[in-house]
């Protein structure tokens, strides 16, 4: 049934997802707006206590692109990307704890009521490392396969990364360190088993030998970082 599912994919499309993926995880302005702006949204879903707000959050989350991409660094030997990435990972932790702070800061009631069990500070499960895993292998391997694309905001919302960021700036803003150990370690195991299965993902795919094609997409990237820093002329 399953035979010949991680072969029948051209070169082509290897390279159109390698180019894809680091193209999503480009440390650029509009990246770090779509996750301020995702954070926020889930932050307000956890004062207002709403599921629907949570998942609208977690469908515009770029957060995802950035741990493929540390993924495929690896798998690919590539230690400027694995370094970009986990660059961007940091510098995007830092946003969202600073907009889940504020956000809770100014609109909680400071106490720990405002954060509902079924969001944050639940006991840690070991299947929350499976739940990962698996989010991670169906994310890596939709976006080698152009047809699965329509199921990458499912995958997303399975993945659940900013929701526990928000808890966590919520617990900054309230001193809950209790919650902010609860809810940051979760993400941390979100992030873990989503690189490791999107790294057997990307093995079974062979793009360990697509070094040079990685290499070439993070220089394109680069140029578009660097006309964004670049200043404007002026008049």
């Amino acid at each position: 049934m399953f035979q010949g599912l991680f072969h029948n994919i051209s070169e082509t499309e290897k390279n159109s997802a390698i180019e894809g993926i680091i193209q999503h995880a480009t440390p650029r302005k509009d990246f770090f707006l779509m996750l301020i702006l995702s954070v926020s949204m889930a932050t307000f879903g956890i004062l207002l206590n709403s599921t629907v707000i949570l998942i609208g959050s977690m469908l515009i989350a770029p957060l995802l692109y950035p741990i493929l991409s540390l993924a495929l660094g690896i798998i690919v030997a590539d230690n400027k990307l694995i370094g970009r990435s986990v660059y961007t990972v940091i510098k995007s932790v830092f946003f969202s704890l600073t907009a889940g702070l504020v956000i809770g800061f100014l609109f909680s009631a400071h106490d720990g009521s405002v954060v509902t069990l079924a969001v944050a500070g639940m006991p840690f499960s070991p299947m929350y490392v499976v739940v990962a895993a698996i989010s991670g292998f169906a994310a890596a391997f939709a976006v080698t396969k152009p047809h699965l694309n329509e199921t990458l905001p499912g995958v997303a919302i399975s993945v659940a990364l900013v929701p526990p960021l928000a808890a966590a700036g919520i617990a900054l803003s309230l001193f809950d360190w209790a919650l902010f150990s609860a809810s940051f370690l979760l993400f941390v195991v979100n992030i873990i088993g989503i690189v490791f299965s999107s790294m057997v993902v990307f093995a079974l795919l062979r793009f360990s030998v697509k070094k040079t094609v990685t290499k070439e997409a993070v220089k394109e990237e680069e140029k578009v970082i660097k006309k964004e820093e670049a200043v404007p002329p002026t008049a």
